[in-house]
């Protein structure tokens, strides 16, 4: 058994969030790969499926962002799912918009999700990194996250997660590189250019 978690904050005064689109990249995949309903468990909401050849367990916690740990660990614990089985998409400050790496382990670049999730299962999970650009100012980071994406903006999230979507399975194979090099381009298909809010003009 996978776990694919989505990091977030629950309510629809969030939903929109930069901080959301690890959310928004767990209902996409949920979507595509036509996953039961979603059911009120682990301190979040959870479906399962079945990515690629492998069971997953999807999984939104809703004990808002500082705490994601909590739910992932309850969830883990069930299942008896180890890390390295741990896949986790959030937003990344670090990267420019639009792009995505996969990484194990590491730091968590001042991520309270990342560092809740390690504090209560350790560092040893994958993290699905998703830009969504720096403001430019350390003081303009917190109003920056929790702002809703803008209209431009949506295009290309929506767009993205798409992508994610119809390649998770790689996920669920451990094929990370292969799995950045698809949504790479994917999204060159798409239209863009590179991380940039506005898409490329087509030759």
């Amino acid at each position: 058994m996978l776990l694919f978690v989505g990091l977030g904050n629950p309510g629809s005064r969030y939903a929109g969030n930069r901080h959301n689109v690890g959310f928004m990249a767990i209902d996409a995949i949920a979507y595509r790969f036509k996953t039961a309903t979603w059911r009120k468990r682990f301190q979040g909401e959870s479906t399962e499926s079945v990515i690629g050849t492998e069971k997953a367990l999807l999984l939104k916690p809703e004990t808002f962002m500082n705490n994601s740990g909590q739910a992932v660990q309850e969830a883990a614990q069930f299942y008896k799912i180890t890390l390295d089985d741990i896949i986790v998409f959030h937003d990344e400050l670090d990267l420019a918009p639009g792009k995505v790496r996969v990484k194990l382990d590491g730091g968590n670049a001042g991520h309270n999700g990342l560092r809740s999730i390690t504090q209560h299962c350790g560092n040893a999970y994958r993290r699905v990194r998703i830009g969504i650009g720096h403001p430019g100012h350390k003081d303009a980071v917190h109003p920056w996250v929790l702002n809703d994406f803008s209209k431009e903006e949506r295009e290309w999230v929506g767009d993205l997660c798409e992508a994610m979507a119809d390649h998770a399975d790689l996920l669920a194979k451990h094929q990370d590189s292969n799995f950045q090099s698809k949504i790479h381009l994917a999204m060159e298909a798409k239209g863009w250019k590179d991380a940039k809010d506005e898409k490329a003009e087509k030759s």
